[in-house]
């Protein structure tokens, strides 16, 4: 299971959305980052495989950041996965 996940503008909690594939959450990520791209505001409506009535729409000027990664690495005692930094 992958998870493709979004920073959002002004929200602390980012919205993730799950593949069951990594073509597909490749294929989502690449969704995203070309709607970040255009600089065209627009609704990206996303829903999750794990859960296939949960759906969201959001305004793509509203993403800050997306991210990949493998539900796996969310494992006991492991750090979150993408980018932090440590003090």
């Amino acid at each position: 299971m992958y998870v493709v996940e979004l920073s959002l503008k002004l929200s602390p909690m980012p919205v993730a959305v799950q593949r069951k594939e990594l073509t597909d959450a490749q294929a989502l990520y690449g969704q995203v980052k070309q709607a970040l791209e255009t600089g065209t505001p627009r609704v990206l409506e996303l829903s999750c495989e794990k859960e296939e009535d949960k759906r969201i729409s959001l305004l793509s000027s509203e993403v800050v950041a997306v991210q990949i990664y493998e539900k796996s690495a969310m494992g006991a005692g492991s750090k979150r996965p993408g980018f932090s930094f440590e003090g």
